[in-house]
C-alpha cells in the first residue's frame, strides 16, 4: 500500500491548516524567517507515482504568467510523512530537495510545521 502525500494531507492536514498555522505563527520551518511571509501557492506532490517536477514546472509557468516568483520552496510535512511512513514512490526527500534546487535555483526547505 502506498501513502500518497496528497492523501495524507487530506486526512491529517485538512486544507493545509497546519501549514498555514505555522506560517502565521512563524513556527516550525518558518521560525527563522524575519521578513513578512507571503504565500504565493501550495502545490501538491502530483499524486503517485510522485509527479512533483511536472507539477512544479506548471506552477512556475503559472507564476511567470502572473509576473510572480517565489524565494523559497517548502517540502510539506505531508510529503515527508508519506515518504517516512508509507512506501511513497518519491522515496527520498533529500534527493527531491536537490532536484528542486537544481531545477529552480531556489532554496528548498524540508518540512513545514511541527505538528
Amino acid at each position: 500500500m502506498q501513502f500518497c502525500a496528497e492523501k495524507i494531507r487530506d486526512e491529517s492536514c485538512i486544507a493545509c491548516a497546519k501549514c498555514f498555522k505555522a506560517i502565521n505563527e512563524k513556527a516550525g520551518s518558518f521560525k527563522s524567517i524575519e521578513d513578512e511571509i507571503e504565500v504565493v501557492g501550495i502545490v501538491g506532490c502530483g499524486g503517485c507515482p510522485g509527479l512533483v517536477m511536472p507539477k512544479m514546472n506548471l506552477f512556475k509557468t503559472c507564476l511567470e504568467s502572473l509576473n510572480m516568483d517565489f524565494d523559497k520552496l517548502f517540502i510539506g510535512t505531508c510529503v515527508v510523512t508519506a515518504i517516512d511512513t508509507g512506501n511513497c514512490p518519491i522515496e527520498d526527500y533529500v534527493t527531491l530537495k536537490t532536484m528542486l534546487e537544481n531545477k529552480f535555483g531556489k532554496e528548498v526547505v524540508i518540512g513545514t510545521h511541527p505538528w
